[in-house]
């Protein structure tokens, strides 16, 4: 197992979304990194938690990253924050992202949770992915 590619995935990841005009448009270029702090956009999109396990073969140390990207809004209902998620899905599943370190071996869509926050203003929804990655 090695944790030597999670920046480099992280980062390819960000890019892919903050790179894509259709997802930019959605969510007015609302893609962050790590969710801002102070006043927040109406519909955003961010990067989440990750969870990291051994993926080594016997060609190179691998890892298996469970990663999150949330779409938030404030809009009544989710229409907009499932249509900002459906794009996102679209960006990563089956990704070709090229990265700084290592190799993406494949990212797939585990599961999603659509949720209201708080007093029920906030709604968010939470997509979970599966990258194989490999540092051979």
């Amino acid at each position: 197992m090695t944790y030597a590619v999670s920046a480099a995935l992280q980062g390819a990841v960000f890019g892919a979304l903050a790179g894509d005009s259709g997802l930019s448009a959605l969510v007015g270029g609302a893609i962050f990194d790590a969710e801002p702090a102070g006043s927040l956009p109406e519909l955003y999109v961010t990067l989440g938690p990750e969870n990291v396990r051994a993926g080594s073969d016997g060609s190179a140390g691998g890892a298996l990253h469970e990663f999150v990207i949330s779409v938030v809004t404030d809009a009544a209902g989710f229409s907009t924050a499932k249509q900002a998620g459906a794009a996102v899905c679209d960006l990563l599943i089956d990704a070709d992202l090229a990265l700084e370190r290592g190799r993406l071996v494949s990212c797939r869509f585990l599961k999603a949770k659509a949720s209201r926050v708080g007093t029920g203003a906030v709604r968010r929804i939470d997509m979970t992915f599966r990258a194989r990655v490999d540092d051979g």
